[in-house]
């Protein structure tokens, strides 16, 4: 037996060539926020904590750049 996911699209918008997607887990609650670059098909994935889902889901490149400093200061 395989282990599916199965994730809802709670919202999802584009502005500026960036397409943000909200994401919920039905299978174990976790949350996510996709960013895909419409002109080039990049994309990254955040996994958010529930509380701060609609933080990262506004300003997904703000929340990158904070997640990035906290991880440094944890390893420091």
């Amino acid at each position: 037996m395989s282990a599916t996911t199965t994730r809802t699209e709670l919202a999802q918008r584009q502005n500026d060539g960036i397409e943000v997607t909200l994401l919920w887990s039905r299978n174990d609650g976790s949350v996510a926020v996709h960013v895909r670059h419409l002109r080039t098909s990049k994309t990254f994935e955040l996994a958010v904590e529930p509380d701060q889902a609609l933080d990262a889901y506004h300003h997904p490149f703000s929340y990158t750049q904070r997640r990035s400093r906290q991880l440094v200061e944890a390893a420091a």
